[in-house]
């Protein structure tokens, strides 16, 4: 990463280990996909011969060396806050949760009912979730008590401990999106080992009835 694009043989010689060790920590490397190998430029004097062998680094093994995505994330919102007052961090988290939303839509809305949060949780798995749908503990399952979704890893988590704006608006789209009342009970970023939001069986909504109310004027005439 600090020197660019390096031979296999330059490798061998800054590091001072022999070029097969240098070899055996390379494939390696690219079994990982931490490095990728690209074909120098051959000088016009040099002629004809193999091409060299350069190993650069990728996207992967630069995120091994760390990074401060979160401090920049959490310093932008609280400009936002300061500048434009919370309600802006709001409809800031909100948009941000719109594009999932209208991603995972298509997927949820061709599931059955009972298989809707099940949909939603291999949804948010595939962009990196590790989403898990299953039964609330109370044993009612989806025809009883509800589901619980359980997300046991958040990208944002560091983000959402000051500003938690971010799982309210996330909360807000899976309500949206099963069609059912939906309550957060942990998250991680508040220190919990997994985000769980219970979901309320769709069995379990009832219309409420409408009451009707008699009087009776001095007259004797109920209305």
């Amino acid at each position: 990463m600090e020197n660019g694009p390096v031979t296999a043989a330059g490798l061998s010689t800054r590091l001072n280990l022999t070029p097969a060790a240098v070899r055996r920590h390379l494939d390696n490397l690219l079994a990982d996909n931490m490095i990728e190998t690209r074909t120098a430029r051959r000088p016009a004097s040099r002629g004809r011969g193999r091409p060299a062998k350069l190993f650069a680094i990728t996207d992967v093994g630069r995120g091994a060396f760390g990074h401060t995505y979160d401090d920049l994330a959490t310093n932008a919102l609280r400009f936002i806050a300061e500048i434009a007052g919370p309600d802006a961090v709001t409809e800031f988290a909100r948009r941000q949760v719109a594009d999932l939303e209208k991603r995972y839509r298509p997927v949820v809305a061709a599931a059955s009912a009972q298989a809707r949060v099940q949909a939603l949780a291999e949804a948010l798995s595939a962009d990196g979730y590790a989403a898990s749908a299953s039964g609330a503990p109370d044993g009612g399952g989806a025809a009883g008590g509800g589901e619980q979704l359980c997300q046991h890893h958040c990208p944002v988590a560091h983000v959402a401990a000051e500003f938690p704006q971010l799982c309210e608006a996330e909360t807000e789209a899976f309500g949206r999106l099963l069609g059912t009342p939906v309550q957060r009970l942990a998250t991680i970023a508040h220190g919990d080992g997994v985000c769980t939001t219970h979901v309320t069986a769709p069995s379990l909504l009832q219309t409420r009835p409408t009451t009707k109310i008699t009087t009776k004027e001095p007259g004797g005439i109920s209305v």
